[in-house]
Order: C-alpha cells, then sequence, then structure tokens
C-alpha cells in the first residue's frame, strides 16, 4: 500500500504560471499511519513550502492510496 499526495497550483494574478507534483508520503518523510489531523498539518506545511507563502495563487492537494493486492 504507498500512499501519495498531489500539490497543484495556478496563479490568479499571472497568466500560465502552475504546477504540479506528485510526491510518495515516504519521499515527504510522512508517516502513513498519522491520524488525520496531523496529516493535514504536516502536508500543509509542506505545501506551503513548496510553493512559497508569498505567492497570490489558487491550490489543490488530492491524497490518493494505491492498494496492491
Amino acid at each position: 500500500m504507498s500512499k501519495t499526495v498531489t500539490f497543484a497550483f495556478s496563479s490568479t494574478e499571472y497568466e500560465d504560471i502552475e504546477a504540479k507534483e506528485t510526491f510518495t508520503f515516504e519521499k515527504l518523510g510522512i508517516e502513513e499511519d498519522m491520524d488525520d489531523k496531523a496529516l493535514k498539518r504536516v502536508i500543509d506545511d509542506i505545501f506551503r513550502a513548496w510553493v512559497w507563502d508569498k505567492l497570490n495563487i489558487s491550490h489543490s492537494i488530492v491524497i490518493n492510496e494505491d492498494k496492491q493486492p
């Protein structure tokens, strides 16, 4: 079982300024068994570092779990 998180943003101020990148929890150093509240806090902190707080952007974060037999 491998969880991933996708960070994405697009600028509301500048045309064609956008990015999207998917990371495994392992690559980000996130433990998969964290409770939801702690997980959200850690992911939000990592996301802010990824895009920089000073940009005027809209964004989304999608977490997927790959269940393998």
